[in-house]
């Protein structure tokens, strides 16, 4: 539905030029909710500014459903923005904002009535059509504000970072909302965001941004198990870092322990592996990697143990926090550490 061909976006003149996008090259598919993740700075809204035709690129082409719009205005793609302040008219009611772009299109009047009807419906806030926007809470604004997007029937809706300003439960609410409205209307959803939860559980794809280039694309469950650089590993999730030496059956840690993990590495190397896939163990057992406990974090379901090996590294491991009554690791206990099989990855930048 969307693809960028070696776009470069630069800003400034001379030796003050930046390049907010460096040749960055992606296609995103028809019906799919795609999320531009990374932090501030990184290209990911310049490019959601680029899909919209609000900026033009210095170099490079924008195609949308297979057609060059590199060169048009704004006004003439089928392509709406939700942005992150709702922009929302407050002298007109909740079915008057719907309504508003069909209006400007020259849409007949029952059409405008009978579109407007839908998407309310379909954002669930048909009790609220004749109330102010102003009379409303940041939740039904934002509903209000992606209704009155979707009613034109966009082939692209662009979302720029549109949660940041609600609550976090109300966050997390509009995460599931916007993704059933995805589904049920099967329109294409590029959504920028730096919150790697947000893009985690909504996502169908992830492009992984970083100082204006494109640093991995993928799955979810890709992205967050096998990152291709220190990068995305550190931005996506909790991980540990780990330096670690190529040697006969495996990499040796600086702790002495080998893993037993392959690798085509002929020098030092960086472990990643997710706290969540290492396993605490009796110090005694055969293979256990010895480690001390140093502090312990309590999230409620989870509880976070940071460890130190012999060599002074820190291994953080999420377990379950125990049940009232039940025994967990103390502060200055001596543990052992396993990790998975096949959980720690190989980073060699």
């Amino acid at each position: 539905m969307i693809e960028a061909r070696n776009t470069v976006k630069a800003f400034g003149q001379g030796d003050h030029v930046v390049r907010a996008l460096d040749d960055v090259s992606i296609t995103i598919r028809k019906g799919e909710f795609f999320t531009l993740l990374g932090p501030s700075g990184c290209g990911k809204t310049t490019l959601l500014r680029l899909i919209a035709g609000f900026e033009m690129p210095t170099s490079g082409q924008i195609l949308l459903d297979g057609a060059d719009i590199t060169d048009l205005p704004p006004n003439q793609r089928p392509v709406n923005t939700v942005f992150q302040s709702y922009a929302l008219f407050p002298h007109l009611t909740v079915a008057q904002n719907v309504g508003f772009g069909l209006e400007m299109q020259g849409r007949p009047r029952a059409e405008v009535a009978r579109t407007t009807a839908e998407m309310l419906a379909l954002v669930k806030l048909e009790a609220m059509a004749n109330r102010k926007t102003s009379q409303l809470s940041g939740g039904q604004q934002q509903r209000v504000a992606l209704a009155r997007a979707l009613a034109p029937k966009p082939k692209v809706l662009l979302l720029d970072e549109p949660l940041s300003a609600l609550d976090l439960k109300l966050r997390k609410e509009m995460q599931v909302e916007l993704k059933r409205l995805q589904i049920e209307t099967g329109i294409t959803f590029i959504f920028v965001t730096h919150d790697q939860e947000e893009a985690l559980t909504m996502s169908d794809r992830i492009g992984v941004m970083s100082a204006g280039k494109l640093q991995q694309i993928g799955s979810p469950k890709d992205i967050y198990t096998r990152p291709v650089n220190r990068f995305v590993a550190s931005f996506i999730g909790e991980t540990n870092f780990l330096p670690a030496t190529p040697v006969a059956g495996g990499l040796k840690l600086g702790c002495g322990a080998v893993i037993d993990t392959p690798t085509d590495a002929t020098g030092p190397v960086t472990l990643t592996i997710r706290p969540e896939q290492v396993r605490i163990t009796d110090p005694t057992e055969a293979g256990a990697i010895p480690a001390t406990v140093t502090s312990l974090v309590y999230f409620g379901t989870d509880t976070h143990c940071h460890m130190q090996l012999s060599d002074g590294a820190e291994v953080v491991v999420r377990v379950q926090s125990p049940a009232s009554g039940e025994a967990g690791v103390a502060m200055g206990q001596q543990v052992g550490l396993r990790f998975l099989p096949g959980a720690a990855q190989v980073l060699q930048d």
